[in-house]
């Protein structure tokens, strides 16, 4: 084989497999809630406030709007909008991406994980209905 068609085949080989690497599992991500999110925040039809607030409709919502909860100033001003790029970086380490949120957790480290969690988290509208 020549050395660019050896090339080609490993990029793709590495692509592919990274893609796995970072698929995110919606299931998976559903556990991770139930594990590390749900003591303090609710999710579907019937979810209510907690300690936090409910998550439903979350992508695309922005920062300390949920109608009901009582928000801190910085999260009520902190100008996000909850995407994945956001939570992402967010949910790593909550207290120090937005000094003054009253959610006290230390974060979510494992990529896996946070991947999985938003994947189960985006799937829930506004109402808690599955899109």
């Amino acid at each position: 084989m020549k050395t660019w068609e050896s090339w080609a085949v490993a990029c793709i080989v590495l692509a592919a497999s990274t893609g796995a690497a970072v698929a995110q599992d919606a299931a998976a991500g559903e556990q991770v809630f139930r594990r590390l999110c749900s003591p303090c925040h609710d999710i579907g039809e019937d979810a209510k406030v907690k300690l936090g607030p409910p998550l439903n409709g979350i992508d695309g919502r922005k920062a300390g709007t949920y109608e009901g909860f009582n928000y801190s100033q910085a999260n009520k001003n902190s100008g996000l909008t909850w995407h994945q790029q956001e939570f992402d970086k967010y949910i790593r380490a909550p207290m120090q991406e937005m000094p003054g949120t009253r959610m006290a957790f230390v974060g979510i480290k494992n990529d896996k994980d946070i991947g999985d969690l938003w994947a189960y988290l985006k799937q829930f509208g506004p109402e808690g209905q599955k899109k």
